[in-house]
């Protein structure tokens, strides 16, 4: 007995459950589901130091971004016909 829920409890549930969802929506259901615990084991599993370092090495790829924007920006300004008011 599991707290209370004896085996044929737990046998009509699983029969209740079938014949809602269908047995392709619960093997989909499963394959996702095990899809997302193993990709939180492997992010349990991956060194905080390395993330660390992924993070700065984007962080300065951003500050280049920012840079290349502003002098395009400058360019196409310069390049523009002013309007006359």
């Amino acid at each position: 007995m599991l707290g209370g829920i004896s085996l044929w409890q737990l046998a009509i549930l699983l029969v209740i459950v079938v014949l809602l969802f269908g047995t392709k929506k619960l093997r989909n259901l499963g394959g996702d589901l095990g899809g997302a615990v193993k990709g939180f084991k492997k992010a349990m599993n991956e060194d905080p130091k390395e993330e660390e370092k992924k993070l700065e090495s984007d962080a300065d790829f951003a500050e280049t971004d920012k840079a290349e924007v502003k002098e395009q920006t400058k360019e196409q300004v310069k390049d523009e016909p002013k309007a006359d008011k």
